[in-house]
């Protein structure tokens, strides 16, 4: 990696970007050159050197101490997650387990017991590793193959998720947040690389450097079996599996949405038997 560049650094640079003077109190004078925040205004906040935090930002200083970190983080006003992120990059946040594999038995027999939700599990790397029927109805086997894949390579995608820009921001800001684990997943980085290659998309919002977990609770999807679907989401991590995160997708009892939900169950165990 050049000298003058760090994931840390490049990470500060695009959130300080982000705040205009004003938001922090500041003066926002007219002929500025930057968008949001200058190296010294940030410094300042942060009650650091303007050299320390230039040297943070141009990755010639890569031993931030915590207190350093956390007040950077004050001065960015840095979300719960962009925070974790940014200590991660530091590399000061204690190193995560690596994600097993497998779905536990009592997690199987978890997403087994909504029988009218699409209950499924995926891995750091948004592979879905077990779904219940429903579920599997739900995504179809492009999705549960390669679900990065089906958001970002394939067209039919768009026509699937309604508001696919919402949803498409929503996972790559998660997917950031996932990659800043340390280690993160053996599979992640080359997924990444490989998707900055083949898809423009993914790579504008990659470098917005945006960080969240995954935070949709809602989505429109035009299913090519039932049509139109109004679902809520529920995303939980799984606290014996760090990596592994379970998602629940509901439609109010009653409604259309739930009828077809419930359809999708019947369908998948139809084609199941025949």
């Amino acid at each position: 990696m050049p000298a003058d560049t760090s994931p840390f650094g490049d990470f500060l640079r695009a959130q300080r970007a982000r705040i205009a003077p004003s938001d922090v109190g500041l003066p926002d004078l007219a002929g500025r050159r930057v968008s949001g925040l200058r190296r010294e205004e940030v410094a300042v906040l942060a009650g650091v050197s303007v050299d320390y935090y230039t040297r943070l930002e141009q990755g010639r200083e890569r031993t931030p101490s915590a207190q350093v970190v956390e007040s950077i983080c004050a001065a960015l006003r840095l979300g719960r997650d962009a925070r974790k992120h940014a200590f991660r990059l530091a590399r000061l946040a204690p190193r995560d387990q690596s994600a097993p594999g497998a779905v536990s038995a009592d997690l199987q027999q978890l997403m087994e017991a909504f029988p009218d939700s699409a209950a499924y599990v995926v891995d750091a790397t948004f592979r879905v590793i077990a779904a219940n029927p429903t579920a599997q109805a739900l995504l179809g086997e492009t999705q549960i193959d390669g679900a990065l894949d089906f958001l970002f390579l394939d067209p039919a995608a768009r026509e699937y998720f309604v508001e696919w820009d919402v949803v498409a921001r929503a996972t790559v800001s998660a997917l950031r947040l996932a990659a800043g684990h340390t280690p993160p997943h053996p599979d992640l980085i080359p997924i990444i690389d490989r998707l900055l290659r083949e898809s423009s998309a993914f790579a504008a919002l990659w470098a917005d450097h945006a960080v969240a977990g995954l935070n949709i609770t809602y989505k429109i999807i035009n299913h090519p079996d039932v049509g139109r679907l109004e679902l809520t989401y529920q995303t939980l991590d799984v606290r014996d599996a760090p990596g592994q995160q379970l998602t629940v997708a509901t439609a109010p009892a009653g409604s259309p949405s739930a009828d077809a939900l419930a359809l999708l169950g019947t369908v998948r165990a139809t084609r199941a038997r025949s």
